[in-house]
This record gives structure tokens, C-alpha cells and sequence, in this order.
């Protein structure tokens, strides 16, 4: 019984960090495919952003430091995941 406790724990921590990272395809809906258009005619386009640029406007989203006119609807995007989520994200964004 004790070996069944520790393989569902660890099955539940492995699928809790599976569904933790960020869903880009999800952000491809309004940003592009490739990240190549301003999200709603209004965002800078992050294809063109740093990954710095994009992580500290990732992070400011989700404490509401950051943003213009889409920041309410950002915020709401972003607060789902971990700093670490939004952190490794930014590092695949950009340039």
C-alpha cells in the first residue's frame, strides 16, 4: 500500500509540472504563430523583444507592474503560472 501512496504522489507531481509550463500555442492565437504580430493591433511584437524585454513583461503581468492597454486581459493569461513557468518561456521567445 505504502509503494502505491509514493507512485501516485510522484505520477501526480509529474503531471501538476507537465500541465504547469506555459502554453505558447495558446498565446499564438493572438500574437501569431511565430510571434510575428501585434496581439489585438496593440502589443509589441515579441518575435521583435529580447528575452529580457519579454520576461520582465511576462513577470509585470502577472504582478500588474507592467502593460498598456491589453495588461487587464495579460494578467489574466499570465497568473495561472509560476515566475520559473513564465521565466523559461521568455527564454524561448525572442531574441
Amino acid at each position: 500500500m505504502k509503494k502505491l501512496v509514493i507512485a501516485s504522489i510522484a505520477t501526480l507531481a509529474m503531471v501538476t509540472a507537465a500541465s504547469a509550463a506555459v502554453n505558447l500555442k495558446a498565446c499564438a492565437g493572438c500574437h501569431g504563430a511565430n510571434f510575428e504580430k501585434k496581439a489585438m493591433g496593440k502589443s509589441k511584437v515579441v518575435a521583435d523583444m529580447t528575452h529580457a524585454e519579454i520576461e520582465k513583461a511576462l513577470l509585470g503581468y502577472k504582478d500588474g507592474s507592467y502593460g498598456g492597454p491589453m495588461k487587464g486581459m495579460m494578467k489574466g493569461q499570465v497568473a495561472r503560472y509560476s515566475d520559473e513557468d513564465l521565466k523559461a518561456a521568455a527564454q524561448t521567445l525572442g531574441k
